[in-house]
């Protein structure tokens, strides 16, 4: 990552200074000299990397004429650490300042803002500024016990300066949920080293008995000021360690997002899944931060709910154990033309599709099938569950065979339970795992009373596809995908004509008959086109509304 990270404190006697820095140095251009063998002028930097980095560093008379202990990180006489990554060939290299007299500056402002007037409510805590000139920050300010301090406390933060203002943003639940990790380690450090030496001498007590007087106070602060914080943690270690951990921090934040080229505009499959995933770093960096941490098994509940697990791909289908459902095409041999055509229809419509029995594998390997049949926003999966969750829940649920189904949900015409029951008559040693039809018994009940055979039209063209044996499965896939575009692009028209401009159902009849969503099955076509508008995007609900606003206030302008 084209960035730089630094350790900053705040010194009671010279204000804000820079500690502890780490920037990655990419490897230079070849060059057509370099690949003859004559050496590029200029270039003796990049041999010595450690030789003389000091001296480039503390280039700032000011700088080398005041500091104290506690604005000190390295001697001058250290050469710094570095670290290089074979992969790349990067080198991280830490020093107390940048190497390169252009960062200098822009480090040393972001050291005092943090410090100083961009603080966050509370005064610890993530905060972010910048502009274009200088770079953009984002700073997480935190304080370190000291016994021998004002308050007890010295005032830190750690800012990571970039000049990629998307990037810095983007990457702010992952830069935060892992700096609190290091911030929590040196404050937990430093907090030991607090409690023993108020053991030995508590000094509250010895400034409450002290006699204070001006001639006194200066030479209290004064003696007081000046403590590291290698003193503050007892940590002989701690700078190499931090070099460690900005290093990791630089490399793993640059390999954490990549550019891809997208062919046209992204679907709305894409954004929501990219807003669900930012939402799960949010809510996992929240459960971290709280108190108590967060258990293991927080995060995959909270990536199941979300539906994060949406898009299984065949080598996450060929992983599941036992039996499975390889593609609609198999569902549908299995079960029937009828009764895959009843599944289908309530998937389609919205409703809750509950799979009851003792194989969590061919369960799961079901709803992977089912799922391709709707847009991300709107599944909702729970795949197996002890106890039966409701249908605001989840709109694909998995149970055990002894967990009862409540009777308002076995009389409702919204759900529809599929019973995956063992076939006792044929011993699973004497049929293979793929013959999932001789194994089991498939037995769906529904208190639904329309009839399923007229619509939607996406589903009779599906039918037509599937029953067709000339196609392939992956030539049935690219046709389910060209039909569910086809739709999502008729419930855009219709969310944009019905909720945001707020036409009248004379109106709304009439888009329909143009959709094409009138006729035979007319009603189911519907259903499904309300269903599907709760999938949308909120990027693309936000950009419709504010464009639709904006041409409102265009006239009167």
């Amino acid at each position: 990552m084209n960035a730089l990270v630094a350790l900053c404190h705040f010194c009671e006697l010279h204000g804000p200074r820079t500690l502890f820095c780490t920037e990655a140095l990419h490897p230079p251009s070849p060059s057509p000299s370099s690949h003859a063998g004559v050496p590029v002028p200029g270039d003796r930097d990049g041999d010595r990397e450690g030789e003389g980095l000091t001296m480039r560093a503390d280039s700032s008379a000011t700088q080398r004429g005041e500091m104290c202990e506690g604005c000190r990180s390295l001697p001058a006489s250290h050469p710094g650490f570095m670290s290089i990554d074979e992969e790349t060939g990067i080198r991280f290299l830490s020093h107390q300042h940048p190497r390169q007299p252009q960062l200098f500056s822009v480090v040393r402002q972001a050291c005092v803002r943090s410090l100083s007037c961009e603080v966050c409510p509370g005064r610890e805590g993530p905060i972010f500024f910048g502009d274009e000139q200088h770079g953009f920050v984002f700073s997480h300010t935190f304080f370190i016990k000291d016994s021998l301090a004002r308050g007890f406390q010295r005032w830190y933060s750690i800012v990571m300066v970039a000049m990629d203002r998307i990037y810095l943003i983007n990457s702010w639940p992952f830069l935060l949920r892992h700096l609190r990790l290091t911030i929590q380690s040196l404050q937990s450090t430093a907090l030991k080293v607090f409690d023993n030496e108020q053991g030995v001498c508590p000094q509250r007590s010895v400034r409450m008995n002290s006699v204070f007087s001006p001639a006194v106070f200066p030479h209290q602060r004064s003696g007081n000021a000046a403590r590291s914080l290698t003193s503050l943690t007892q940590h002989q270690n701690l700078w190499a360690s931090l070099h460690s951990s900005f290093s990791w921090l630089l490399k793993a934040c640059g390999c954490r997002l990549t550019e891809k080229l997208l062919e046209g505009a992204p679907t709305e499959d894409t954004l929501v899944l990219i807003e669900r995933q930012t939402e799960q770093e949010e809510e996992m960096s929240c459960w971290e931060g709280a108190e108590g941490g967060c258990s293991s098994s927080q995060p995959h509940q909270l990536a199941s709910e979300r539906g994060l697990d949406f898009l299984c791909d065949n080598d996450k289908l060929n992983e599941l154990p036992g039996p499975k459902f390889r593609s609609l095409r198999h569902l549908r041999q299995v079960l029937g033309a009828g009764e895959f055509r009843q599944l289908v229809w309530h998937v389609l419509m919205g409703n809750q599709v509950i799979w009851r029995g003792a194989d969590p594998g061919l369960i799961q390997s079901a709803f992977t099938v089912l799922k391709s049949l709707l847009p991300v926003g709107c599944v909702r999966s729970v795949p197996f569950s002890a106890q039966y969750e409701e249908a605001y829940k989840c709109n694909f649920l998995g149970l055990s065979p002894d967990v009862p189904i409540p009777t308002h949900v076995s009389c409702s015409e919204f759900s529809v339970l599929v019973d995956v029951n063992p076939d006792r008559s044929c011993p699973m040693s004497a049929v293979g795992e793929e013959d999932v039809s001789s194994i089991y018994q498939f037995a769906i009940s529904s208190a639904n009373t329309q009839p399923t055979d007229r619509g939607p039209a996406l589903l009779n063209k599906l039918e037509v596809a599937l029953s067709n044996e000339n196609l392939s499965v992956d030539v049935v896939s690219h046709c389910l995908l060209c039909l569910k575009e086809e739709w999502m692009n008729k419930v855009k028209v219709l969310f944009k004509f019905s909720k945001v401009d707020g036409r009248g159902r004379e109106d709304t009849q009439k888009v329909l008959a143009l959709l094409g969503a009138t006729g035979p099955g007319e009603e189911d076509n519907v259903r499904l086109l309300k269903f599907w508008m709760t999938g949308l995007s909120k990027t693309y609900k936000s950009h419709l509304m504010t464009a639709v606003r904006g041409g409102e206030r265009s006239p009167s302008q």
